[in-house]
């Protein structure tokens, strides 16, 4: 039987490995925390990400965990429009969804030919002899296939693209999700869209309507804050003040919504990247290979929501490319094209995020009335341009 290693259980790991234990792999996923979860915040998705959930066979569940966007118009904190809300193709749409159902959905999928386990501090990659494996404290395990999911601090990356660093993008972000009865003022419909202010952005959208939930704490609103600069090294509580402070006087929904976020529903994030990308993303060895995925292979800003969607498309396309190859010359082969199909498309998407990242980083009077007299063109173009391009996004045929 043809044998895969999946280093990592975030999002991407879990997706990759259970659509190939689903077509006949036996799959070992290593994980370095004592446990498999996910965090209690929710995650956009563009229709590149929900076309290769589907492809991935996730697709029968996704509708009953997703909730359309409603709009996504720009405002300042002052609440002058920058860009106006307005409707979007239905194929051009994004989703959100809770992190703990997708998560739910991914375990769901992994089946009986995947076997976790937890606990696993992976080294490194075993130096190339006849056949991939990751080092773990003493010993080895060995695949035809070695897929690289272990995030933007990847324990294998450094091996396949020494060249490639983990630096700062120059902010930090914060999410929550809210529920529902916490928020008892804001109508469905007062929710959603995004606020820029000098080095500070807030993003808001409904997870489903209200009382659609509940009383679960799967349902309500998920807000993202990000501001320029490193991580808060306070607890909770105070890097909730401080946020309190810092978008005062912001429009609705803003204040509304962290005053009802306690503390425990918090979620810090300093935002990173790879700079620069690694040169490749698969690497044959001897009859099969090493492939990097998700944020081990293209870890960007989340300006425009990408980062997810790219790792569901990797491993689509992973999953593709190898679905009915044998160790040997052909799986090899398949390892040389994921890396041919995926890299170019991680550079164009990187791009542009940085594009919005300048956008977004002005700070200064000048700079930022330049910004909000151009913000207008430029943003609908960009976002334009990303939702063309998620829109066209197919998996390769398998």
């Amino acid at each position: 039987m043809r044998t895969a290693v999946v280093v990592g259980a975030g999002i991407g790991g879990l997706a990759v490995a259970g659509a190939l234990a689903r077509t006949g792999w036996r799959v070992t996923l290593l994980e370095r925390e004592d446990r498999v979860r996910s965090d209690g915040t929710a995650l956009v998705l563009w229709p590149n990400g929900v076309r290769a959930l589907r492809a991935l066979g996730l697709g029968a569940g996704l509708e009953a965990i997703a909730t359309p966007v409603s709009h996504t118009g720009v405002r300042r904190p002052d609440g002058q429009w920058l860009v106006q809300p307005r409707p979007q193709p239905e194929d051009r749409a994004p989703v959100v969804v809770h992190r703990e159902d997708l998560h739910d959905a991914l375990i769901a999928g992994l089946g009986e030919q995947a076997e976790i386990r937890t606990g696993v501090t992976v080294k490194g990659l075993r130096p190339a002899v006849d056949r991939p494996a990751v080092t773990i404290g003493r010993g080895v395990v060995e695949a035809d296939l070695v897929v690289a999911a272990d995030g933007v601090h990847s324990a294998l990356r450094p091996a396949l693209a020494p060249g490639s660093s983990v630096v700062s993008s120059g902010c930090s972000a914060w999410r929550a999700v809210i529920p529902w009865y916490r928020a008892p003022q804001l109508a469905t419909g007062q929710v959603g869209g995004e606020i820029l202010g000098a080095g500070y952005r807030f993003v808001s959208a409904s997870l489903g309507e209200r009382g659609s939930a509940g009383g679960s704490s799967r349902g309500g609103i998920y807000w993202v804050a990000t501001a320029a600069g490193a991580s808060r090294p306070e607890p909770p509580a105070t890097q909730l003040t401080l946020l309190r402070r810092w978008f005062a006087g912001w429009p609705a929904p803003v204040g509304e919504l962290l005053a009802a976020t306690e503390p425990a529903d918090l979620v810090q994030q300093e935002v990173r990247e790879l700079r620069p990308l690694p040169p490749a993303y698969g690497f044959p060895v001897g009859p099969g290979g090493v492939v990097l995925l998700g944020d081990a292979a293209h870890a960007m800003p989340h300006h425009l929501g990408q980062g997810a969607c790219l790792a569901f498309e990797d491993a689509a396309t992973l999953c593709a490319l190898v679905r009915d190859t044998v160790p040997g010359p052909a799986l090899a082969a398949a390892v040389d094209s994921y890396s041919r199909l995926r890299r170019p498309r991680a550079v164009a998407m990187v791009r542009q995020t940085r594009r919005m990242a300048a956008v977004l980083s002005a700070r200064g009077r000048l700079a930022l009335r330049a910004r909000d007299a151009t913000l207008g063109t430029i943003s609908p173009r960009l976002m334009g341009s990303v939702a063309a391009t998620a829109a066209q996004w197919q998996p390769p045929p398998s």
